[in-house]
C-alpha cells in the first residue's frame, strides 16, 4: 500500500490535469485520446456497484482497462456501504491506479436514492462508508464530492475533508458547487482552498475549469495540487495540452488549427468504430462534433452531414472533403477572409458559435 500511495502523491506533485469521470464519455477510447493530449490521470465512467456485483455487461465494460490505462482510476457509486466495499474489491482486480468513490453526482435518480451526492445528507455515514472501503482494498481510495447539498448553512466540505483524511482517504476532488446547483451558477473555488488548508492529503479543484488560464488560476488561488476537467474536455480535449504547457513552461499555446480539428475528429471516429463497431461507434462520437469542428468554415453544415451519416467510410469521406475545403480556404488572403461569407467558397457558411460547456 505505501508504494501505491507514494506513486499517487508523486503524480499529484506534478500539478495534474485530470480527466473527470463522465457517463457515456470517458470510455477507453476517449481516455486514450485525452492522455495523448496531456491528461495526467483519467477516470472511468461511473461504475454502478449493483450492476458490477450482478455481472452486468455494461458495468464489466466500464471496468475493463486497456493496456495503456496504467494511469486510469475506476470510479464506483452506490448507496450501500457494504456493497460499495464488495464492489471495490472486484474493481481492484482490474488493477487501476486507484479507486474513487462518487459522492458528488447530483442527478436525482442517483442522489435521490442515496448514492452520489446523496451521501452529503449524512456526512457521518459518508465517512464511515469511506473508511469501510479503504479498509477493504489495498489500492488508494479517493473521494469526489461537492461542497454540500444546498445553502451555505449546510456546507460540510471543510470538516468533511478532515474526517475523510482521518478515514484513510488518499485524496479528495472538490466540485465547487452544491448538489442543488447541478451545473448551474458559478463554481466557488474558495471552498476548495478552505478544504485544502484543513488537510495534508492532496485536493483537486473541479468546476468551471474551461481554459488553461483557469487551470493555473485555480491552482494558484486555492493552493490545491491540481485540477479536474469535465464537460470542457468533451468539446475541447486540447485543454489538456494547453494547460500542461502553461503550468509546466508558462507557455500559452495557440488553439488547434482547422486541420488538427478535422484530424482529431477522424481519429476519434476510427477508434470508436474499432472499439464498438458500426453504427454505434459512429453515433457515440457525435456528442463531440460541435466542439471539435468549432470555427471551421461551414461547421454547422458539416456537423449536420456527419450527424446523418451512420458509416465510418461515409464520415471519413465527408471529413476528407472538409479538409480539402480548409486547405483551399487557408490559401485565401487575409483581406479576402475579412469579406462577407458570400465571398467564401460556395459550400461554406459562417461558422457556428455553440455555447461553451
Amino acid at each position: 500500500m505505501p508504494a501505491t500511495h507514494d506513486r499517487l502523491r508523486a503524480l499529484y506533485a506534478q500539478k495534474p490535469v485530470v480527466l473527470a469521470p463522465m457517463e457515456d464519455v470517458t470510455d477507453a477510447v476517449f481516455r486514450r485520446l485525452c492522455r495523448t493530449l496531456g491528461a495526467t490521470i483519467a477516470m472511468t465512467e461511473f461504475v454502478n456497484v449493483e450492476g458490477l456485483l450482478r455481472g452486468c455487461k455494461n458495468a464489466r465494460r466500464k471496468l475493463a482497462l486497456a493496456d495503456d490505462d496504467e494511469l486510469t482510476a475506476v470510479q464506483i457509486y452506490g448507496a450501500n456501504p457494504e456493497r460499495l466495499a464488495e464492489a471495490a474489491r472486484v474493481a481492484e482486480s482490474a488493477e487501476p491506479l486507484f479507486l474513487d468513490i462518487n459522492c458528488g453526482c447530483w442527478v436525482p435518480k442517483i442522489a435521490g436514492r442515496g448514492a452520489g451526492a446523496g451521501w452529503l445528507r449524512e456526512p457521518e455515514a459518508m465517512v464511515a462508508m469511506a473508511r469501510l472501503v479503504v479498509q477493504s482494498v489495498s489500492l488508494p481510495v479517493t473521494v469526489k464530492t461537492r461542497i454540500g447539498l444546498g445553502p451555505e448553512s449546510h456546507m460540510p466540505i471543510v470538516d468533511l475533508a478532515r474526517r475523510l483524511e482521518d478515514a484513510g482517504v488518499a485524496a479528495i476532488t472538490v466540485h465547487c458547487r452544491t448538489a442543488q446547483m447541478g451545473h448551474s451558477g458559478a463554481a466557488d473555488w474558495a471552498w476548495a482552498a478552505r478544504a485544502r488548508a484543513a488537510v495534508s492529503i492532496p485536493v483537486l479543484v473541479n468546476g468551471d475549469v474551461r481554459t488553461a488560464e483557469d487551470a493555473r488560476r485555480a491552482i494558484d488561488e486555492t493552493g490545491c495540487e491540481g485540477v479536474m476537467v469535465g464537460r470542457r474536455a468533451i468539446e475541447h480535449p486540447w485543454i489538456f495540452r494547453e494547460a500542461r504547457a502553461l503550468l509546466d513552461r508558462g507557455e500559452a499555446l495557440p488553439p488547434p488549427t482547422e486541420a488538427e480539428r478535422i484530424a482529431l475528429c477522424r481519429e476519434h471516429l476510427v477508434a470508436n468504430v474499432a472499439q464498438r463497431g458500426e453504427p454505434f461507434g459512429v453515433h457515440c462520437t457525435r456528442r463531440h462534433l460541435s466542439g471539435y469542428l468549432k470555427g471551421l468554415p461551414g461547421a454547422a453544415s458539416l456537423r449536420q452531414r456527419l450527424n446523418h451519416c451512420d458509416t465510418l467510410e461515409g464520415c471519413c469521406a465527408i471529413l476528407e472533403e472538409a479538409a480539402y475545403q480548409v486547405t483551399s480556404w487557408s490559401s485565401v488572403t487575409p483581406s479576402a477572409r475579412s469579406m462577407t461569407s458570400g465571398d467564401r467558397p460556395s459550400s461554406a457558411i459562417a461558422p457556428d458559435h455553440a455555447p461553451q460547456g
